[in-house]
């Protein structure tokens, strides 16, 4: 976990998975894909789309900012007075890909959101493993 500038926080979490960028790509991009490991949505990978994050405890409203196929994937992540943005990095190494998702945004006023985010994306980046393993 990293800081980047003094008044916010973010969380970040890298790992190198036996995979091509383009089986991970279709895990982050198709929406039915997205639900098993993350939450379920609605998410079109284009500039400018609004899509939102469901789940039990509540909602996230979010909006692409950038969409590279198989290389970077970039998108708002709004949840009450979190105002955040997650850039996933995709990049080929020998033997598969290390994926970087790298949440920046997080207010020193805002434990809460931080402690939920640092303990949250280690356990969908298990899911999305247990996902790409069955992908063909």
């Amino acid at each position: 976990m990293t800081d980047t500038h003094p008044d916010t926080r973010t969380v970040v979490v890298e790992r190198d998975l036996p995979h091509s960028p383009e089986k991970i790509w279709r895990a982050l991009t198709r929406s039915h894909l997205i639900g098993e490991w993350l939450m379920e949505t609605e998410f079109v990978p284009e500039v400018g789309h609004r899509f939102t994050f469901s789940a039990e405890w509540g909602e996230v409203d979010c909006e692409v900012q950038e969409a590279d196929p198989h290389r970077v994937l970039v998108y708002s992540w709004n949840a009450g007075e979190l105002q955040s943005v997650v850039t996933w990095t995709l990049t080929p190494v020998p033997g598969g890909t290390r994926l970087k998702m790298e949440q920046t945004g997080f207010k020193r006023d805002q434990p809460r959101y931080y402690g939920g985010a640092r303990a949250g994306w280690p356990q969908f980046f298990d899911r999305l493993e247990l996902v790409l393993e069955r992908l063909d």
